[in-house]
C-alpha cells in the first residue's frame, strides 16, 4: 500500500530531564518527486527536525527537537539508525536576506540543553559551538559556490566557515540537500580574537575585539552607523556599518564610541592624500595581506555582493596587531557566474571597478561599496601585492587543475544526493533568480562553472602577472629575474613581510643586519622552488631603529651538498627595515 506524503513519524520520548527524539520506521517521501520516490537513507549525515508543532519564524527562534545521523565517512545512514550525531533542543529560526523569498529556507540553528540555555556541542566532526547555519542553497544549482568559496579561503591560510553537506528533513518533510556551516562569530576555533566583555571599557582592552560587517538591514538582529563619507561623488546613498560580535546590545557606550571613532578615522585617512603613506595611510590602519586575499578570491569568483553587502571585518587588541582584517568571506551564492546582473556572468572585466564605475548601478542599488575600496584596488604598492599574491597562488591554490580538481571533489560528494534534491525541487531547466545559465543537469551546471572558473582564471592571469613575470606551463607565472621587495609595512612595530621572486629552483637565504654589517637574524637557509615567496618579520626582541635584509641565490642543493640547478650565484641588493616602537 503506497504510504501518504509526509509519512515520518517522530515521538518524543523524556528521558532523565532531556528529550531524545525516536524515529519509527517509516520513510519520508519526496513531496514534489515527479517518480513518487521515498527517502529512506543517505550517503550524506541525516539532519531531523521536530518543531513540535510550531511554525519556523524570521525571528524569533522557536525551540525544536533535532536528531542527526551520522554513521561515519563511507557509511550509509539510515531514517531508522539512532541519532548518534546529536540528540536534543534547539533554537530554530529562518535566516537571509533575499534568499527567504525561495521556499526552500535556511536556517539559524542553536544547539540547547535541556534548560534551554545554548550549549556548545560539536556537529558533524566541526568544532564545538552552539550557532550554526543550515545554508539551503536553491538558486545556485551547483549547490556547492559557498562551499568552494570557503574551501578556497581555508586553503589560503585564512579562517572561512567549515562546512558539511547533509540532507534535511523537517516535520516529516524531506528538505533535500543542505549546507552546515560555522556562523560567523567570535570563538578561538572561528575568528580568534579577544572576548571583548562589558568591563573592558579603557586602554588596551577597550580596543578589541570587535566582529563588524557591511550588510543589508533586514535579515539582521544588531544595529550600527552610517559612514560619514560618501560612496562615490555626489551619491544619494549612504554605508552603513553593523555591530557582529558582540551585538549591539552587548556593548556599553565607551566601546560602541571607541570602534565608530576608529572607523572615521580610518576613513579620514582613506580620503586625504596621504592615504598611501606607510605610517599615515592605510598600512596603519588595515592588515594589509587580508585585504589583498580578500579582493583576489572575491574577484576570481567575480561575487556581484562583495565589497558591499554579507562583507565582515575584525579588529583584535591593539597589542595584538589591532589592525583591520577583512573577513570571513560570505555569501558566495551569486558568484562564478551565477548572476545574470551587475556584469556577473562576464569572465572579463574587475568587478570592484565595475561597481566604482558603473553610472546604472550608482543611480539604482542602495548598497554601495565604500569608496576606499576602490581607492586602494589602484594604488601602486597595493596593486603590486595583489599581482605578487595572484602569481603565488597560481602555482598551488589557485592553480587551474588545483582549482577544477576542488570543484569535482565538492560535487562528488553531491553526486548521489543532488538527484533526491532535485526531485524535491524540480528547478533543473528553469530560471530562478538570478541564473545567468540554466543547465538541464547538476552536471551541466558543474561544467559550466568549471568552464567559467578556467575562462576567468585566464584573464586575471594577463591582468595581474607582473610586467617581470612571464606566462608559464598552464598560465601560472613565472619571474623573469631575482627580484627583492620592499618589506611592507615599514616602518613597522610588530610584524612586517618581505616579498622575493625567484626564476628558478634556488638555495636561498635572506638574512637580516644592523648598520653595522652584524647579523641578527637568518629569515631563510633552505632551498626554494620558483615564484612568488613571502616571509614575515616579527620584532620581537629587535629594538628599535634601522636594519638591512639582504638575499642571495644560489644553485639548489643537491642530495650531496653540491648544486644542481641552474641559477646562478646572485645577491640582490639590500633593502632598509625600519623598526617603530
Amino acid at each position: 500500500m503506497k504510504r501518504p506524503r509526509n509519512s515520518f513519524v517522530t515521538s518524543v520520548l523524556l528521558i532523565q530531564g532531556a528529550f531524545a527524539i525516536a524515529v519509527l520506521c517509516c520513510p519520508v517521501e519526496l513531496a514534489a518527486s515527479p517518480s513518487d520516490s521515498v527517502f529512506t537513507s543517505s550517503n550524506l549525515p541525516i539532519v531531523v527536525i521536530d518543531t513540535r508543532g510550531q511554525t519556523i519564524a524570521d525571528e524569533p527562534k522557536i525551540t525544536a527537537d533535532m536528531g542527526i545521523i551520522d554513521n561515519g565517512e563511507g557509511v550509509r545512514n539510515f531514517l531508522t539508525d539512532p541519532f548518534n550525531g546529536y540528540n536534543g533542543q534547539i533554537g530554530i529560526e529562518i535566516r537571509g536576506s533575499s534568499s527567504q523569498m525561495f521556499p526552500k529556507k535556511q536556517y539559524g540553528v542553536e544547539t540547547r540543553d535541556s534548560a534551554g540555555e545554548d550549549t556548545d556541542v560539536s556537529l558533524l566532526g566541526l568544532p564545538a559551538e552552539s550557532d550554526w547555519v543550515l545554508s539551503a542553497p536553491y538558486s545556485d544549482k551547483s549547490l556547492i559556490r559557498d562551499a568552494l568559496t570557503y574551501t578556497l579561503a581555508r586553503k589560503m591560510g585564512r579562517y572561512a566557515s567549515r562546512a558539511r553537506f547533509c540532507e534535511v528533513v523537517i516535520n516529516g518533510d524531506y528538505k533535500g540537500v543542505y549546507v552546515l556551516f560555522e556562523k560567523i562569530k567570535r570563538d578561538k576555533n572561528r575568528v580568534a580574537i579577544t572576548k571583548l566583555t562589558e568591563a573592558d571599557t579603557t586602554g588596551d582592552n577597550l580596543t578589541g575585539g570587535y566582529i563588524l560587517k557591511i550588510d543589508k538591514l533586514d535579515g539582521s538582529d544588531t544595529q550600527g552607523w552610517y559612514s560619514g563619507f560618501d560612496p562615490y561623488p555626489g551619491a544619494w546613498q549612504q554605508v552603513y556599518f553593523q555591530y557582529h560580535d558582540p551585538n549591539f546590545t552587548d556593548l556599553v557606550p565607551s566601546q560602541i564610541g571607541y570602534v565608530q571613532r576608529w572607523i572615521r578615522d580610518f576613513e579620514i585617512a582613506m580620503d586625504l592624500p596621504t592615504y598611501a603613506d606607510t605610517a599615515l595611510g592605510y598600512p596603519h590602519y588595515i592588515d594589509v595581506m587580508s585585504f589583498v586575499d580578500g579582493i583576489l578570491l572575491s574577484e576570481l569568483a567575480r561575487n556581484v555582493d562583495s565589497y558591499r553587502l554579507s562583507t565582515f571585518f575584525y579588529k583584535d587588541r591593539d597589542s595584538k596587531g589591532g589592525r583591520l582584517v577583512m573577513g570571513p568571506l560570505w555569501d558566495f551564492n551569486h558568484a562564478f557566474g551565477n548572476c545574470d546582473y551587475y556584469n556577473g556572468s562576464a569572465t572579463e572585466g574587475f568587478q570592484l571597478k565595475y561597481l566604482a564605475d558603473d553610472p546604472y548601478f550608482h543611480a539604482n542599488d542602495y548598497w554601495q561599496p565604500p569608496f576606499w575600496w576602490e581607492k586602494l584596488f589602484s594604488e601602486s604598492a597595493f596593486f603590486g601585492l595583489l599581482q605578487a599574491r595572484w602569481v603565488e597562488l597560481g602555482r598551488d591554490v589557485f592553480n587551474g587543475s588545483n582549482l577544477l580538481a576542488t570543484v569535482d571533489s565538492l560535487a562528488g560528494l553531491l553526486s548521489e544526493a543532488q538527484a533526491r534534491n532535485f526531485d524535491r525541487w524540480p528547478i533543473l531547466g528553469t530560471y530562478v533568480w538570478p541564473n545567468a545559465y540554466i543547465g538541464q543537469t547538476h552536471g551541466e551546471e558543474i561544467e559550466h562553472m568549471k568552464q567559467w572558473i578556467a575562462d576567468r582564471r585566464v584573464w586575471l592571469d594577463a591582468l595581474l602577472s607582473p610586467d617581470d613575470v612571464a606566462p608559464g606551463e598552464g598560465g601560472i607565472g613565472v619571474p623573469r629575474d631575482i627580484v627583492l621587495e620592499q618589506n611592507y609595512p615599514n616602518p613597522f612595530n610588530s610584524s612586517s613581510e618581505i616579498a622575493y621572486r625567484i626564476p628558478e629552483a634556488g638555495r636561498v637565504r635572506l638574512a637580516l643586519y644592523d648598520l653595522l654589517g652584524r647579523e641578527v637574524r637568518v629569515l631563510v637557509d633552505h632551498d626554494v622552488r620558483p615564484g612568488v615567496h613571502r616571509v614575515r618579520v616579527e620584532a620581537d626582541d629587535l629594538a628599535s631603529g634601522v636594519y638591512l635584509y639582504r638575499l642571495s641565490v644560489r644553485p639548489a642543493d643537491s642530495g650531496g651538498g653540491r648544486g644542481s640547478g641552474s641559477v646562478a650565484g646572485a645577491i640582490a641588493q639590500a633593502k632598509r627595515l625600519v623598526i617603530l616602537r
